[in-house]
C-alpha cells in the first residue's frame, strides 16, 4: 500500500467524509425495530462507553484496498488516543485534547484536525451520547451475544456511518467500521483489550520525530 494510500486510509478511520450517499442494501432479518429495546440497548451502550476512562488493545485495521495493519490503541478520556502502528512502520496517530495529528512517516508528513472535525470527537467526549449530534440509524444482532449499533451525523447523514460492534454479557467493543459517503470502508478491531489501567501521559503529546523540522526547511 503507497504511503498516500495508507494516509487516505488514517484519516478516514477518524473522520466522515461528506460526499454523495452510496446506497448499501439493509439487512432485516437480524434487526432489532421494538422501540424499547432500541432504546435500552442504546442505553447500555453509552453507560459502558462512558465508563471507560482508560483502555489499550492490539488494534488490526483492514483498509479499502485489502491491506491490514496493526499496532496498539490506546484511549484516555476525555480527548485523548493514540493509534501507534507495529514496526517496521513509525506512523501514528495522537489526539491531544485539542488536535487529533496524523504523522506519515514515509512521507515525513505532520497533518492535524480539530478533534471536533472527526469522529475521534465521538470516542473522547467527556459525555458520550449516541442522541444529538449522532443519531442512531439501527441496531441489530448478527449472532447471539453480538450487538452492532450504527449512527450517523445527524445534520450530515450522507455523509456516511459509524457501525459499533459489541459482545454482550458483558458488553465490550470490539470493533468500529466506518463507510464514508462513496462506500469507502475503514474497519478496525481491537484484541486484548484492558480498560482501568494508568497511561504515561506522554503517548497523548505530538512530538515531532527527529529531522521532520529540518526536513521541512529543506523543502521550503
Amino acid at each position: 500500500m503507497s504511503s498516500f494510500l495508507r494516509r487516505l486510509a488514517l484519516i478516514a478511520a477518524l473522520a466522515f467524509i461528506s460526499l454523495p450517499a452510496h446506497a448499501q442494501q439493509a439487512r432485516t432479518s437480524d434487526a432489532i425495530t421494538n422501540p424499547t429495546e432500541q432504546a435500552a440497548l442504546t442505553r447500555q451502550a453509552e453507560i459502558y462507553l462512558n465508563n471507560i476512562t482508560t483502555m489499550r488493545a492490539r488494534f488490526e485495521q483492514a483498509n479499502q484496498d485489502g491491506s491490514i495493519d496493526t499496532g496498539v490503541f490506546y484511549l484516555n478520556r476525555p480527548g485523548r488516543l493514540r493509534f501507534q502502528y507495529d514496526a517496521p512502520k513509525k506512523d501514528y496517530i495522537v489526539a491531544d485534547g485539542l488536535f487529533v495529528h496524523f504523522w506519515d512517516d514515509s512521507m515525513k508528513d505532520h497533518s492535524n484536525a480539530p478533534i471536533g472535525a472527526t469522529l475521534a470527537d465521538f470516542l473522547l467526549k467527556k459525555n458520550i451520547s449516541l442522541k444529538g449530534d449522532l443519531r442512531v440509524t439501527g441496531i441489530r444482532r448478527p449472532q447471539p451475544g453480538t450487538l452492532v449499533i450504527t449512527v450517523v451525523q445527524t445534520k450530515n447523514v450522507e455523509a456516511g456511518d459509524l457501525r459499533l460492534m459489541f459482545s454482550e454479557a458483558p458488553m465490550q467493543l470490539k470493533k468500529w467500521r466506518v463507510t464514508d459517503g462513496s462506500g469507502n470502508i475503514t474497519e478496525v478491531t481491537l484484541n486484548d483489550a484492558q480498560i482501568g489501567m494508568k497511561l504515561d501521559a506522554r503517548q497523548f503529546i505530538f512530538k515531532a520525530p527527529k529531522g521532520y523540522e529540518a526536513d521541512l526547511n529543506n523543502r521550503n
